[in-house]
Parts: C-alpha cells; sequence; structure tokens
C-alpha cells in the first residue's frame, strides 16, 4: 500500500500527504463509515456518534502513541503543519459544536457533507485546472470511456474483490452494531460510551496497521496525512451520512463533553509536541497513550 500510494500520488500530480489525507483516510474511515450506516438504518445513531468521537480520540493518541512508541521518533516534513493540523482540529470540534442543542439534524449533516466536499475538492484544486486544459484538447468523457474500456480481466477481478469486500464489512459492521447494542444492555451503559470505546478500538485498527507500517517505511507524511485526514473524514463525511439517514440525539450528556474535553485536550497536547521541535518522541507519544488510558477509565466510570 506505501509503494501503491507514492505511485498514485505521482500519477495524480499531487504529494503523497494529500494521497493520504483523502484516499487512505477514506479507506481506512470505512470501518466508521459501514458502522455509521448501519447503525443510523438500526435506529442506534448514538453509537456511531460514540465511534467517530472515540475513533478521533484514539487516532490522535492511541494510534499516534503506540506507533511512534514502537517505531520511535517521527520527524515532522512539509508545509502540513500549521494548515492540516488545524483544519483538521477544526473538523473534529464542528460536529461537536453543533450537538451542544443536543442533537445532529438533517441539516448539520447536509453542512458536514458539504464540508467535507471542498476540503477534498481544496486538495486537488490546481489537478482541476489541468483537467479543464485537458478537456480543451480532447474530450474527457470519451478519454474516460476509452480507459474504462481497456480495464483487463486482472482489474475486473480486482473490482470484484473491492464489492466482494464492501459486502464482508457490511455484514461485519451489522454484527458489530448488534453486539455492541446487546452489550450496552448487558452492562448498564448507554451507546455512546460502548461506540466511544470498544467499537472506535476495533474500527481504529485499519489506521493502526497503516500508521506503523508507514513509519517503518519512514513515510511520515504518509502516518500524518492517513491521522489528520481520518478525523476530517469521520467528523464530516461519516457523521453528515449517519445524520442524513437518522437523526442523533444525545443521550449521555455528561460523557459527551467529556469525551469533547479529551479530544481537544489531546489534540492541542499533540499540536503542541510537533510545533516545539517538529518532532514527536517516544517519551511524548508515552504521554499521549496515558492520556488515551485515562480518557477510556473516566468515560466508563
Amino acid at each position: 500500500m506505501i509503494i501503491a500510494t507514492r505511485r498514485l500520488a505521482k500519477g495524480a500530480g499531487a504529494n503523497v500527504f494529500v494521497i493520504s489525507a483523502i484516499v487512505l483516510a477514506l479507506g481506512t474511515s470505512f470501518p466508521e463509515l459501514f458502522v455509521g450506516i448501519t447503525s443510523a438504518l438500526e435506529g442506534n445513531p448514538e453509537l456511531s456518534l460514540g465511534d467517530v468521537i472515540g475513533s478521533n480520540i484514539a487516532n490522535m493518541s492511541l494510534v499516534m502513541g503506540l506507533s511512534a512508541l514502537i517505531a520511535g521518533s517521527v520527524i515532522v516534513r512539509g508545509n502540513y503543519l500549521k494548515r492540516e493540523v488545524f483544519i483538521s482540529f477544526a473538523a473534529g470540534l464542528l460536529p461537536l459544536i453543533l450537538l451542544l442543542d443536543g442533537s445532529l439534524n438533517r441539516v448539520d449533516g447536509l453542512i458536514l457533507l458539504v464540508i467535507y466536499g471542498a476540503y477534498a475538492a481544496s486538495f486537488f484544486r490546481s489537478r482541476f485546472v489541468e483537467i479543464a486544459k485537458e478537456h480543451e484538447e480532447e474530450n474527457f468523457a470519451y478519454r474516460f470511456i476509452r480507459q474504462f474500456n481497456h480495464v483487463d480481466s486482472e482489474k475486473r477481478k480486482e473490482l470484484v474483490r473491492l464489492f466482494l469486500g464492501i459486502a464482508v464489512m457490511l455484514f461485519a459492521a451489522d454484527m458489530i452494531v448488534k453486539l455492541s447494542v446487546s452489550l450496552a444492555d448487558i452492562v448498564n451503559i448507554s451507546s455512546l460510551v460502548v461506540g466511544m470505546v470498544i467499537v472506535a478500538i476495533g474500527t481504529s485498527l485499519p489506521e493502526f496497521a497503516f500508521s506503523l507500517r508507514s513509519l517503518r517505511k519512514h513515510q511520515p507524511s504518509m502516518f500524518f496525512g492517513n491521522l489528520l485526514g481520518s478525523t476530517v473524514t469521520n467528523s464530516t463525511l461519516v457523521l453528515g451520512v449517519v445524520a442524513l439517514i437518522h437523526p442523533i440525539q444525545i443521550g449521555s450528556v455528561n460523557k459527551y463533553f467529556i469525551a469533547t474535553a479529551a479530544f481537544a485536550l489531546i489534540y492541542l497536547t499533540f499540536w503542541y509536541f510537533i510545533k516545539s521541535k517538529h518532532r514527536l518522541d517516544r517519551w511524548e507519544a508515552g504521554i499521549l497513550l496515558a492520556m488515551y488510558v485515562v480518557f477510556v477509565v473516566t468515560v466508563i466510570v
């Protein structure tokens, strides 16, 4: 996947961070998306809300901390330090702000989806201009159809595998939602808490696997791009789709505010660490891990 990402970035005329923040972040956020769609269809969107908040917290503390602790210090390179960290932080807080009235309705969902569209489009603005110029030389639709017709059998097999994978993920998401609801009833805790802790850890595994591999391949841009992009994707695209299907009502207000405070504190701590010396050291990764443990204990008790 690391090599494929670099090739995709080269072919698209974009840097590795851009591809990681959009394409890979979308891919690693599929579990959150499918859990969100399934929970919304089954009338329990609060589980998805908990999953998104918990995944965002886990990405910036558990995933980032554990990956850096195993792989070693992470050097921050590129121009994304200020802009992308701020965008990711703002996107993570946006649904929490929209939920101040106690619900995330369909209008809020549309707002989140529009913001995600603007976020994704902003990365490829220059590429859109190039496509427009290419359109003048040769009809874009014609080129697309021509390329599609030349897809070989191997690529068709990959498409079949993709759709099979989506079907498996939908089935798994349905099982996760049903088991989570049953667990919440058994231990007498809210779906929000189950989503923030148990489901969020499970849906954050793709981010962890890719983060660890990207650091071992000495690709910190992919590492940060995937985690920052996943936060944006979870907070805008995933919650936007869920709210459109089924408006979200907050049941456990106290736990919600604890999670909101934890997200802000962990994110600001991470930002301070990388801003101070453009590096994330192992001891700082340990602090992020400790903050995650404190969050889990606080939200469960």
